[in-house]
C-alpha cells in the first residue's frame, strides 16, 4: 500500500504518514486510525509503532 493510499484510508495526511515514518510522535487517535486502516488489532500496535513496545517495556522495568 502506498503512503497516499494509507493516508486516504486512515483519514490522515500524507505528511502525517511521513512524520510517523521518520519516528516522530503522533496522537494515539492517529495511531488507532492507521492501525484500523491496516486491519491490525490495537494489541499488535508494536508491529507498526515499535516505540510503543519500547515504552511498555520501560514501564514494566520501572515497576520491578
Amino acid at each position: 500500500m502506498s503512503k497516499a493510499e494509507l493516508a486516504r484510508k486512515a483519514g490522515v495526511s500524507v505528511l502525517t504518514i511521513d512524520r510517523i515514518e521518520r519516528g516522530e510522535n503522533c496522537r494515539y487517535s492517529t495511531k488507532r486510525k492507521i492501525l484500523k486502516a491496516l486491519d491490525i488489532d490495537i494489541k499488535d500496535r508494536h508491529l507498526v509503532f515499535p516505540a510503543d513496545q519500547e515504552e511498555q517495556n520501560s514501564k514494566e522495568e520501572e515497576d520491578d
